[in-house]
C-alpha cells in the first residue's frame, strides 16, 4: 500500500510537470491560438472517445446536463484560446505566473455561484496577489495585452472549473470530458465556418506542428486529465493541492531551459511571480487546514 501511494505521489507530479511543459508546447507550435485550440481539442476529443468507447461507458444523459456540458465546453475553449493567445503575444513565463491567479478567481466566483460565504483569508491573500500582479505589471508593460489575454485565462479557467466540479461529482470523469471537449471543438468550428477561415492554409501544418499538436493532444490533454483522476483516488486533497500549485514553477524553468533568452524576464518580474505563487501556496495550506478542523470538530 505504502508504495502504491509513493508511485502515485511521483505519477502525481509528473502530472504536473507534463501541465506545465504545456505551455511551452504553445510556444513552440508555429500556428496561431485558434487552429491550435481546435487541432489540440479535436484530437483529444478523438482519443478520450476511443478511451471510453473500450470502458464501455454510458454516454446518455438528460438534456439539462447536456446544455451544462455544453457551456462547460464553450467556457474551456475560450479558456484555452486566451491562454495559448497570451503565449503568443507575450512568452510562457508571463502567463503562467499570472495563470496562478485563478485560485483566487476560484474564492470569488464560488460564493457567487455556491451561495457561501466570503472567506476573510481568501480576500486578504487576493490583495496580495494584487500586489504581485501590480510589480509584474509596472516592469513588464510591454508584454500589457498577453498580461490581459492570461488573465482572462485565469479567470475562464476558474469559471469552468466552479461549474465544471458538480458534474465532476455526479459523472464519469472521462465521459465529462468527452462531450466538453467535443463541444468546445465544436464551438470553434462554427466560429471558423462563420468567419471563413477553413482554407488551405489553415489545414497547411508543419511536421514539427504536427508532432508537437499529436504530444498537446494526447499525453497533455487525453491521458493527463485520465491519469490525474486515477491519482486523485490514492493522494488526499492537501497533496495534490501543494502539487497542482507547482505547475507554473516547472512551466517557468522549462521555458528558461527549452526556450532560452527569449524567455529570461527582469529580476522584479520574479518578485512578482514569487508573490503570486507563495500567496496561493499559502492560501491552499490555509484552507486545507480550516477544512481538517472542520472534520474533526464535534456535531453541536
Amino acid at each position: 500500500m505504502q508504495n502504491d501511494k509513493l508511485f502515485n505521489y511521483l505519477h502525481l507530479h509528473f502530472i504536473v510537470f507534463i501541465w506545465g511543459f504545456t505551455a511551452v508546447l504553445g510556444a513552440l507550435i508555429t500556428i496561431e491560438a485558434i487552429p491550435l485550440v481546435w487541432y489540440r481539442m479535436l484530437v483529444a476529443s478523438g482519443l478520450i472517445f476511443i478511451w471510453v468507447r473500450f470502458r464501455k461507458e454510458k454516454l446518455q444523459f438528460p438534456p439539462k446536463v447536456i446544455a451544462g456540458f455544453f457551456l462547460a465546453g464553450l467556457i474551456i475553449a475560450l479558456h484555452w484560446l486566451a491562454f495559448f493567445g497570451a503565449i503568443k503575444v507575450s512568452n510562457v513565463s508571463i502567463t503562467l505566473a499570472i495563470m496562478s491567479t485563478g485560485a483566487f478567481f476560484t474564492s470569488l466566483l464560488e460564493p457567487l455561484l455556491y451561495r457561501r460565504k466570503v472567506i476573510w483569508y481568501e480576500v486578504f491573500f487576493g490583495l496580495i496577489v494584487v500586489g504581485g500582479l501590480y510589480v509584474i505589471f509596472n516592469v513588464e508593460g510591454d508584454y500589457f495585452f498577453g498580461i490581459l489575454l492570461a488573465l482572462a485565462a485565469s479567470f475562464l479557467g476558474a469559471l469552468f472549473s466552479v461549474i465544471n466540479g458538480k458534474y465532476a461529482i455526479k459523472y464519469n470523469a472521462s465521459v465529462v470530458s468527452l462531450y466538453e471537449l467535443f463541444f468546445g471543438t465544436l464551438c470553434i468550428t462554427g466560429y471558423l465556418a462563420v468567419s471563413g477561415s477553413f482554407s488551405e492554409a489553415f489545414f497547411t501544418v508543419s511536421m514539427n506542428d504536427w508532432m508537437y499538436l499529436l504530444i498537446l493532444a494526447s499525453v497533455c490533454t487525453a491521458y493527463a486529465f485520465i491519469a490525474s483522476v486515477h491519482v486523485m483516488k490514492w493522494i488526499s486533497p492537501y497533496t495534490v493541492m501543494l502539487t497542482i500549485n507547482m505547475e507554473p514553477v516547472y512551466g517557468i524553468i522549462l521555458a528558461l531551459l527549452i526556450l532560452g533568452d527569449e524567455e529570461n524576464m527582469s529580476p522584479q518580474f520574479y518578485y512578482g511571480a514569487a508573490i503570486i505563487i507563495v500567496t496561493v501556496i499559502a492560501n491552499g495550506i490555509i484552507k486545507t487546514s480550516m477544512e481538517r478542523k472542520k472534520r474533526h470538530l464535534p456535531d453541536s
